[in-house]
């Protein structure tokens, strides 16, 4: 039906001649705009979060500028963009995150731009937020605190309260148990 020539030799383009080497040549090196204007085609894509799972025991900080998801037991503090506590998961450290989703248990402070609390979680220590949710069955033993930047570590005294950072991550979640809300 169709003759070799004429399926393997691209026809000419407007301005050039069968036999030019752009014409039958894929492999020459194409005219690009000028190095200023370089725009990538598409954006960065995200990495997956990384998973430390069940058998992973880490004593020492972890950090990351990405999302983790914990399925394991961390002794030490943890700050990342989106943090998941698994349900089998223990963490027993000062917890900082943009997003915080707590399935398992966190024994000391977490700090998080929104903080939710699945029905299988179980926080010992206060919660520094900017918004939260607390699902029906979250175990918790603490205070919450709502402030604008979380993150920042800076909160101000509240009325009657023992100053910021008088007591170490966790050991703040005993005496609060007794305390009526604020």
């Amino acid at each position: 039906m169709f003759s070799k020539s004429k399926i393997n030799e691209p026809g000419p383009k407007s301005g050039e001649t069968p036999s030019s080497p752009a014409a039958t040549d894929t492999s020459a090196p194409k005219p690009s705009a000028p190095a200023g204007d370089f725009k990538p085609s598409a954006p960065k894509a995200k990495p997956p979060a990384s998973v430390l799972s069940s058998d992973l025991h880490i004593t020492g900080n972890v950090k990351t500028t990405g999302d983790i998801q914990i399925e394991g037991t961390i002794e030490g503090d943890i700050r990342a963009h989106l943090l998941t506590v698994g349900e089998g998961a223990t963490v027993k450290g000062e917890v900082t995150a943009d997003d915080v989703v707590i399935n398992g248990r966190i024994v000391g402070r977490v700090r998080g731009l929104k903080v939710r609390l699945t029905s299988t979680a179980r926080v010992e220590g206060d919660i520094i937020h900017k918004t939260i949710a607390i699902e029906s069955g979250a175990h918790f033993e603490g205070s919450v605190q709502r402030q604008e930047d979380p993150l920042s570590g800076k909160s101000g005294p509240r009325p009657g309260a023992a100053p910021q950072g008088a007591a170490p991550a966790g050991a703040s979640a005993a005496p609060a148990s007794g305390q009526s809300g604020n």
